[in-house]
């Protein structure tokens, strides 16, 4: 099914298709805001390494180990020299930086930390570059490159960056198309082009090789490309139970998606959309023989949708297995009660204390955490009142 671009018919298509809006109240279960950890440089992920120590990466700062319950701060040292830090001196919306910090699946033996951040190269820019190290005490060593998303360009803007381990045990990336401008796309737009790295997601193995049950995209393809189409994706999942890997995309004027990431797809980008393009005189190129896949999820509204995640607590029984969708344009965090691969119903949590979120994340202990992109980042727990 397509997606169109007219205001009018795009209502009528959220109308149509998205599922209703249904807000549930549960009075004795009413959630709360409790802050963990404050003093962060607009921190961007979180990775527990137990209940009470996890690692953060500041998108504006550093990587970080924190302890929850002494609230102390170490900088990790032996991160890579060519991090390009987001000093918003070029541009306001400069989005590099530190981005992606995960442990790896089996961390107590190898005591991996796999990220992803804004690598530089002088005089030819920016791109998106992840990469593992061993974390030797506060100390990373034996760095390992796995994936560098050149070309390298000017653009500052939808790195992309998101990573997830499926169920699978391989490691899912995602990597945006760079522009700000659809009029800046070459005749083949970077997104539909396979031989261009731009604005896919990534299934590689942990080591950085390519898994031989990849889906072929032909001849002259990059190796490691899963999914195509992808403006600017941050967020990327993966749902219990069914591991199922879902993933948030950014639109232009609207367009802000929910998606489930399946092999060989093409999420669209810029041919359809769910909501307008920014370059009101670019006219995407006609693409033969080619079918996209549409989104689970669209707002009629901007919310900048980020770090996704799923919830399998206990502090609130009735949100078991419900999706939470953080958002930096409106300062919002969404529930979604969700049947399979169907949204059934969303719920706009906090409305009366918005705040840019980054990134909501679930402890080892079922806790549910949300990351907030300020000058004085907090790491907020979700608690029952």
């Amino acid at each position: 099914m397509m997606k169109f671009f007219p205001v009018l018919l795009i209502l009528v298509i959220a109308c149509a298709e998205a599922p209703e809006h249904k807000v549930e109240q549960h009075a004795a279960l009413i959630p709360s805001k409790k802050i963990v950890l404050d003093g962060l440089n607009h921190p961007w992920s979180i990775a527990f390494m137990s209940t009470a120590e996890a690692l953060i990466s500041e998108k504006d700062g550093n990587l970080l180990l924190v302890n929850l319950n002494s609230k102390e701060k170490t900088i990790i040292k032996g991160f890579p020299e060519d991090l390009t830090d987001s000093i918003r001196a070029i541009h306001f919306g400069d989005n590099s930086g530190i981005f992606e910090v995960l442990t790896s699946p089996n961390f107590k033996s190898d005591s991996l930390v796999y990220f992803s951040y804004a690598a530089k190269k002088k005089g030819a820019g920016t791109t998106t570059k992840v990469a593992r190290a061993k974390l030797n005490n506060d100390s990373l060593t034996k760095h390992e490159t796995l994936l560098i998303a050149e070309p390298y360009t000017k653009e500052y803007y939808h790195y992309g960056g998101g990573m997830t381990f499926g169920k699978d045990g391989k490691l899912y990336i995602t990597i945006g198309e760079r522009l700000f401008w659809e009029r800046d796309e070459p005749p083949l737009p970077i997104a539909q082009d396979v031989a261009d790295k731009r604005g896919k997601i990534y299934r590689i193995n942990p080591d950085g090789s390519i898994p031989e049950d990849n889906p072929n995209f032909g001849v002259g393809s990059i190796p490691g490309i899963y999914a195509l189409g992808i403006r600017a994706a941050q967020g990327i999942t993966v749902q219990p139970g069914s591991g199922k890997i879902w993933f948030s995309e950014h639109g232009t004027i609207q367009g802000d998606e929910i998606n489930i990431l399946e092999a060989g797809a093409n999420y669209g980008w810029p041919n359809v959309t769910s909501g307008k393009l920014r370059s009101s005189d670019y006219t995407p190129p006609q693409l033969d023989d080619v079918s996209f896949i549409p989104p689970v999820w669209f707002w009629p509204h901007t919310v900048a949708p980020t770090g996704l995640t799923f919830y399998t607590g206990n502090d609130f029984p009735h949100w078991k297995n419900n999706l939470f969708v953080p958002g930096l344009s409106r300062g919002s965090l969404w529930r979604f009660r969700i049947d399979d691969t169907t949204i059934k119903s969303a719920e706009e949590l906090f409305i009366d204390d918005r705040v840019r979120i980054r990134k909501a994340r679930q402890s080892p202990d079922g806790k549910l955490y949300i990351l907030t992109d300020e000058d004085n980042g907090k790491l907020i727990q979700i608690i029952p009142q």
